[in-house]
């Protein structure tokens, strides 16, 4: 297998912990976004969206989303289960990635792509400009301080955020948090039960890569 990366960028980090906790040796390609790699011909033919991370499987099928990519290892490796093992688990795990995406993940994204002077006309990724639409900024910040606390309030009752066990729900939970810093989204420090979950997911060493 062979894994493009960018060591910069929070999405393929997503993908380096899954790597990590399942301890897999996989071959690493480093993708440079800021001189716009991402846009070259050899990138693209492996995928069209031009986004990082990708997954080249030893079969030569590219997996260009971390949904296929956890799934794809999790299958092949399943030990450690990152994607539950029950079926309540599964589903837990399913749901909190959603939302770790969707309210957490993207609002960070409408933050930092609707503001950044070096993202001009690509508010959206892929090779189609797309103007920055201030508003959706806003919205961002909004959107992430209410995850935080919905994070916090789930975390006040479980260990992990979706059982017991350390998943791909915290992963990605936890890159979003780990995310928001770059646009100064800050959960408050009343936010115990998370700040306790946050310290347990950066001392795990896959959080180191």
């Amino acid at each position: 297998m062979k894994f493009y990366d960018c060591a910069t960028a929070p999405s393929p980090r997503r993908a380096r912990m899954v790597i990590a906790e399942k301890r897999i040796e996989v071959e690493t390609v480093e993708v440079d976004l800021r001189s716009g790699a991402q846009f070259s011909p050899d990138f693209t033919a492996l995928n069209p969206g031009c986004t990082v991370p990708v997954l080249v499987t030893d079969e030569g099928e590219s997996l260009c989303e971390n949904a296929s990519i956890v799934r794809y290892l999790e299958a092949l490796y399943p030990d450690p289960p990152l994607l539950g093992v029950s079926p309540i688990e599964q589903a837990r795990v399913a749901e909190w990635v959603f939302r770790a995406e969707f309210e957490g993940l993207v609002s960070v994204m409408e933050v930092l792509r609707n503001t950044s002077k070096s993202m001009k006309d690509r508010a959206l990724p892929g090779p189609d400009p797309v103007p920055q639409i201030a508003q959706l900024a806003e919205r961002g910040m909004m959107r992430g301080q209410r995850f935080f606390k919905t994070l916090d309030a789930r975390l006040a009752q479980t260990p992990w955020l979706a059982g017991d066990s350390f998943s791909f729900a915290d992963i990605t939970a936890f890159v979003f948090v780990e995310f928001a810093a770059w646009v100064k989204m800050v959960p408050g420090e009343e936010l115990e039960a998370l700040a306790q979950w946050r310290d347990a997911c950066q001392a795990r060493p896959s959080a180191q890569v």
